[in-house]
């Protein structure tokens, strides 16, 4: 799969990898600052952003779509740094491709099994809302405000509805508007996508000390536990672990400042 992505800057080649929902425009703010220093490439993983979509959504099939696009591009050894789901792509990345890691930036993600925590999982507030998604008529919408009215029905958080509303896009052979990330494999993959990448895929080769490792995390966010930190460790003894604050699981946009004070601090 030819991943679509974004080129800026120059020097040492850093690989930004977003989370679910997301896509590469999502980080143009942060490539931008980042350029001024690195060659960056932001990725859009499949069935996001302008790649392409499949049935499948894996961590392996996406691992290994951005493996590929490592060979594609030339790039690497690379700073890899990834979002929510895209930190666990990275992660697997790192562990199964070691050679075209420099240093591996996770932001606001644990290996775990999200699934576990049932009630706490994130798992449902996901279901529901691509079920909100899928339920959109885009025949009877005709602007985003009705696309906003209409999950709104559904999604209670007025910050999810504008982050989701910034994959609507034109569909110009249909004359309407349209998904660009394809909710309904990501609806049918929700299970994986909750509890994939876990301790368990790292188990046969712990400790990982090859390369630096870093965890940026927003105290304002549930995904990272003080109690989760041991088990980091575990995996990764020499990791460093930069806390956030004032910010939720969307760091990079709540707090912006900080976290590429944080990032540059790092690298």
């Amino acid at each position: 799969m030819n991943l679509h992505y974004r080129k800026e800057g120059n020097g040492w080649s850093l690989v930004i990898i977003h989370g679910l929902y997301g896509s590469s425009d999502n980080w143009m703010i942060i490539s931008a600052k980042l350029s001024e220093r690195y060659t960056v490439y932001s990725v859009d993983l499949r069935n996001h952003g302008r790649s392409p979509h499949d049935p499948v959504h894996t961590y392996e099939a996406m691992k290994e779509d951005v493996a590929r696009f490592f060979d594609q591009h030339r790039i690497g050894p690379a700073v890899i740094m990834g979002h929510s789901m895209g930190g666990k792509v990275a992660m697997l990345l790192a562990a199964d491709y070691p050679e075209l890691v420099k240093k591996l930036i996770v932001v606001d993600i644990a290996p775990k099994d999200y699934l576990a925590l049932e009630q706490d999982s994130q798992y449902h507030l996901h279901r529901s809302i691509l079920l909100a998604m899928m339920e959109i008529d885009f025949s009877l919408v005709k602007t985003r405000r009705d696309v906003e009215e209409s999950l709104a029905e559904k999604i209670d958080s007025e910050r999810i509805r504008q982050f989701l509303l910034k994959n609507v896009a034109s569909d110009r052979q249909a004359h309407r508007l349209k998904w660009r990330l394809n909710a309904e494999a990501l609806y049918n993959n929700l299970e994986e996508i909750v509890e994939g990448g876990n301790y368990k895929r790292f188990e046969d080769r712990i400790p990982i000390t090859g390369y630096p490792v870093v965890f940026i995390r927003g105290l304002d966010s549930p995904y990272i536990q003080d109690n989760d930190i041991p088990m980091l460790k575990r995996i990764y003894p020499d990791a460093n672990i930069v806390d956030i604050p004032n910010a939720g699981h969307w760091l990079h946009a709540e707090q912006p400042e900080l976290f590429l004070e944080a990032v540059l601090r790092c690298c």
